[in-house]
């Protein structure tokens, strides 16, 4: 029994993958959330023509300054890339990112040591700026972070909303993630979050970035520092957008009804 067991593990390696049995409250809601959010996948050149930017968000945590005890023997004929497995950490960053749907693109990346409430208000702050007057759609998860106060404050500014807002925990918008939630996805507003369904992160095109950049450089660079890694992300980003730049082709349309 061992050795067949043996001999099956040596040629099907991946026995064994996790699988998550989501459970969905409103299958419809659910349905019709994904099939919007796909929509405007498709819709991102039509978007962008009308001044409309849709900006896929998200953030990267945890990415490890790792110095590399010995270096990387290179690729050789008919041999892979050999990295040393000893290493010495040197602290950790978090990379909050937006992929530009439209233009295939990464647009300003923010990097820090923390993914705060606070870190992510100035992140989408900071990337409104680079066209103040025109209306933006971000795709976000779920995060308590993409529903705080300090979001509801900057979009409420940022629109020219006057209304009292609340107090949070207490009354108003600001009373919970919800309210929140509402206000943030409201479509009459010129700034506003469209919330993917939860366990559907393959459905915001930014984590698609994220796969890249890990297989193509996080991998296989060693730092001896934060800064070093920082600057190495950032230089990533310039190249990637000079040579690769360039919209995901996103076929997914929604699930089908099933009668």
């Amino acid at each position: 029994m061992w050795g067949v067991f043996k001999k099956e593990a040596t040629l099907q390696p991946h026995l064994v993958r996790y699988w998550l049995n989501a459970k969905i409250d409103d299958p419809l809601k659910f349905k019709k959330q994904v099939k919007y959010i796909c929509e405007l996948h498709q819709e991102a050149k039509t978007l962008l023509e009308q001044g409309i930017h849709l900006i896929s968000t998200d953030e990267m945590t945890g990415i490890q300054a790792l110095e590399r005890l010995f270096p990387n023997k290179r690729i050789k004929p008919k041999q892979v890339e050999k990295i040393e497995f000893e290493y010495e950490r040197h602290g950790t960053l978090s990379l909050i990112a937006n992929w530009d749907v439209a233009r295939g693109k990464v647009v300003s990346p923010s990097i820090g040591p923390t993914r705060t409430e606070q870190d992510f208000s100035e992140h989408i702050q900071r990337t409104i700026k680079i066209d103040e007057k025109a209306e933006w759609i971000f795709i976000v998860d779920q995060l308590n972070t993409h529903k705080s106060e300090s979001l509801v404050k900057l979009v409420a500014e940022s629109c020219g909303i006057t209304i009292d807002l609340g107090r949070k925990g207490k009354e108003g918008i600001l009373q919970s993630m919800d309210s929140r939630a509402d206000f943030l996805s409201d479509e009459s507003h010129r700034i506003r979050f469209v919330y993917i369904p939860k366990h559907t992160s393959w459905l915001n095109q930014i984590e698609c970035w994220f796969s890249i950049l890990v297989r193509r450089l996080l991998k296989r660079i060693t730092v001896r520092s934060t800064e070093e890694l920082s600057q190495k992300i950032l230089n990533f980003i310039d190249y990637f957008n000079q040579h690769f730049a360039k919209p995901f082709v996103w076929k997914f349309k929604g699930f089908k009804d099933h009668k």
